[in-house]
Parts: structure tokens; C-alpha cells; sequence
């Protein structure tokens, strides 16, 4: 249940990225590839605070979170990379 909520997070947050980027490419020709660097490095910060929180209050290992950490972070990013390149 708790991956699942921190996967709707990072849409959420991608989801503000874009609109965002919509907002201001009229006067920033390039928001769109700033608004998914500045997404991915985020959601990377956001999901390594998980692992943290996972190995020092939940008592995992680093290599049980790895796998959790990856598979955060690497659905919603996909996702932002495929949405960079077919709309912005």
C-alpha cells in the first residue's frame, strides 16, 4: 500500500512539474527540460529520503531497499521521459 501511494506522489509531483512547464514555455522556451530535470532530480532526492527512512526507522537493510528504491523512482521517472518527449 505504501508503494503504491509513493508511486501516486510521484505522479502527482510530475503532474505539477508539467503544468508548470505549460505555464511557462510562452516565456521560457525551455521549461519543459527544465521542469524534467528539475522532476527527476527531486523524485531521486525524494525516494532516496525512503530508503533512508526505510533502513534507519523501519530496520531494512540497504540491499532489501535498493530494489524497492529502484523500482520507485524508476516508474514515475519513465514516465516523465516518455511524457518529455512525445508532448513538451
Amino acid at each position: 500500500m505504501r508503494t503504491g501511494l509513493f508511486i501516486l506522489s510521484g505522479f502527482l509531483l510530475l503532474a505539477v512539474s508539467f503544468i508548470m512547464a505549460k505555464l511557462f514555455s510562452n516565456y521560457f522556451p525551455s521549461a519543459g527540460t527544465v521542469a524534467t530535470s528539475a522532476f527527476l532530480v527531486l523524485w531521486l532526492a525524494l525516494t532516496g529520503f525512503n530508503l533512508w527512512v526505510g533502513v534507519n526507522k523501519a530496520g531494512y537493510s540497504v540491499a532489501e531497499e535498493l530494489p524497492i528504491m529502484f523500482f520507485l523512482y524508476a516508474v514515475p521517472a519513465l514516465a516523465a521521459i516518455l511524457l518529455k518527449w512525445k508532448l513538451l
